[in-house]
């Protein structure tokens, strides 16, 4: 008896936040898919304009100020997915909120989720938090973690 899952696609999230780390996990999820055949969704998540009152001003994590619109971030992403694919499907999704939350929601239809650890260190995480922790803690399908000194 055949299993028909055999013949379906896997398909790979990978979370793509413009730092070499990022890059280099698309690429490890590049070669993934090219292996066995497999589809990628490269998602960027923009931070949440989330304004005080009586200001223009957010508080962002690490001193960033959000990216405006999705087109900006579109266009990184899009840039980014071409430098290392031209072979493999890669759809490319933009969304808006945490890091953290936006990648865990995509692991609910995901078969791999691929992230990069920025190794902030123990500290830093306890009071930032950590994407690819909390991916790991708590995303839907088994996960990868591709770390920085892998980089070159």
């Amino acid at each position: 008896m055949a299993d028909s899952d055999s013949t379906r696609r896997r398909k790979i999230v990978v979370g793509v936040d413009g730092s070499a780390a990022a890059e280099h996990a698309l690429r490890w999820a590049v070669w993934e898919a090219s292996l066995h055949g497999d589809e990628i969704e490269a998602i960027a998540v923009r931070e949440q304009e989330d304004l005080l009152p009586g200001t223009s001003y957010t508080f962002q994590p690490y001193g960033r100020r959000p990216v405006a619109d999705d087109e900006g971030a579109r266009a990184y992403l899009h840039t980014a997915v071409n430098a290392v694919t031209t072979d493999v499907p890669v759809v490319e999704t933009v969304r808006a909120g945490d890091p953290a939350t936006e990648l865990i929601k995509a692991s609910a239809s995901a078969d791999m989720l691929v992230v990069a650890s920025h190794h902030h260190g123990r500290f830093a995480e306890v009071l930032l938090g950590s994407t690819s922790a909390e991916c790991v803690r708590h995303a839907q399908c088994p996960v990868v973690v591709i770390p920085t000194t892998l980089i070159r």
